[in-house]
């Protein structure tokens, strides 16, 4: 993939692909999965390998667009209304 992505456009793409399986898992099975994840980012940061990093970051991300979908939330809606406002939170 040669093109930047949108944050809802990661969020639909993990809907699309995985939403079936999220839901039939569970949030709190798919929440367990997220926290597998940054796990494995923490073993990756750890050890200093930026390549293992990226990779965990990008499941970090999914993972985190997954319990979004399964919530009904809209990541991009979300940040904005957290991080775009006069005084964002420190």
């Amino acid at each position: 993939m040669t093109e930047d992505l949108k944050l809802k456009e990661v969020q639909d793409l993990m809907r699309r692909y995985y939403f079936m399986r999220d839901s039939a898992r569970g949030l709190y099975a798919t929440f367990t999965w997220f926290v597998e994840e940054v796990g494995e980012l923490a073993e990756a940061l750890i050890s200093n390998d930026r390549e293992r990093s990226e990779e965990e970051i990008a499941d970090v991300l999914a993972w985190l667009a997954s319990i979004a979908n399964l919530l009904n939330i809209d990541l991009n809606e979300a940040f904005k209304k957290k991080y775009l406002n006069p005084e964002p939170p420190h």
